[in-house]
């Protein structure tokens, strides 16, 4: 129902791309070229700078991309609530989810809540949690799964189950001859660590600062963005990851890796997070009850 500009113009803006904004929209190029086009001209201002193969936002840009995603957002919400007054359960679904929980934990909800409701369009965003909070707040995405607490102060963060983070290597590291690992232990080997940003990240750090170990102090080889990056460094024995247990179960099975409990248990708990005093639409409520119900089963 928006004007179809503004979403090309959304889509460019976000991107800063035409060539990205196109493959998003399923459109040409030259499309999106003569969309931006007209949108400037209706506008009487110039939107994007252009030069040396890169766009960036004008000043114009920038408040047009404010009101542009609250344009969007309006308009969405309209049609979801016309359509839940005739009763229909269909429309949009944006769902962000930092990277373990999209790997690891949402495919098979989102394939059974699909089958359930399949009027529903679901659009997952994968990104460290740091990022799903960011995009939350801008109103880009309806919900997000986190691995941590909300920082923001406009969201909205509620818990909805437990994580166990443990230690992995491989059979043969000298680590998996322990039964249990006390955090000063780990100091004397080589760790393979998340990135700044993620929640895993977040929560290994305050857990070692509150044992009494500086993770600064840590054997730290390398700095990835995913859970299968890790193991795959992990599985050529140059150190150890800590990771969720839920990311482990192919590695478990096969017997390439080896999980080890930290002593005390590092437990964290898995958050949703969506904007406070905004509208949220019958098929936002009825995902987010689903998935609450389905993590809390899967992490028993």
């Amino acid at each position: 129902m928006a004007d179809r500009r503004l979403q090309v113009f959304h889509a460019v803006a976000k991107n800063l791309s035409f060539t990205k904004a196109a493959e998003a929209l399923y459109m040409t190029q030259p499309a999106v070229t003569f969309q931006i086009k007209q949108l400037e001209e209706h506008l009487n201002a110039r939107l994007f700078d252009r030069g040396h193969g890169r766009i960036a936002l004008t000043p114009a840009g920038e408040m047009a991309l404010d009101y542009a995603e609250r344009i969007l957002a309006l308009s969405g919400e309209l049609e979801t609530r016309l359509a839940e007054m005739t009763g229909q359960m269909r429309g949009p679904l944006l769902v962000g989810a930092s990277t373990t929980i999209a790997e690891f934990m949402l495919p098979p909800i989102l394939g059974e809540f699909n089958s359930l409701y399949p009027q529903v369009r679901a659009r997952l965003t994968v990104a460290n949690s740091e990022t799903i909070e960011s995009r939350i707040a801008e109103h880009t995405l309806d919900i997000g799964l986190i691995e941590s607490q909300a920082k923001l102060p406009n969201l909205q963060c509620e818990v909805c189950c437990d994580d166990e983070l443990q230690v992995i290597c491989t059979p043969d590291y000298p680590l998996a001859r322990f039964k249990e690992i006390e955090p000063a232990t780990l100091l004397d080997y080589e760790f393979i660590s998340r990135e700044p940003g993620s929640g895993t990240r977040e929560v290994t750090d305050t857990y070692l600062r509150a044992a009494g170990v500086e993770p600064e102090k840590l054997k730290r080889l390398m700095e990835l963005g995913s859970p299968e990056a890790l193991k795959g460094v992990v599985g050529t024995g140059l150190g150890f990851a800590i990771v969720s247990r839920a990311s482990f179960d192919k590695e478990r099975q096969l017997g390439s890796l080896v999980a080890i409990p930290l002593k005390p248990r590092l437990k964290r708990t898995l958050s949703l997070v969506y904007p406070k005093e905004k509208f949220r639409s019958r098929v936002v409520n009825t995902f987010v009850e689903f998935a609450k119900k389905k993590l809390k089963e899967l992490s028993v």
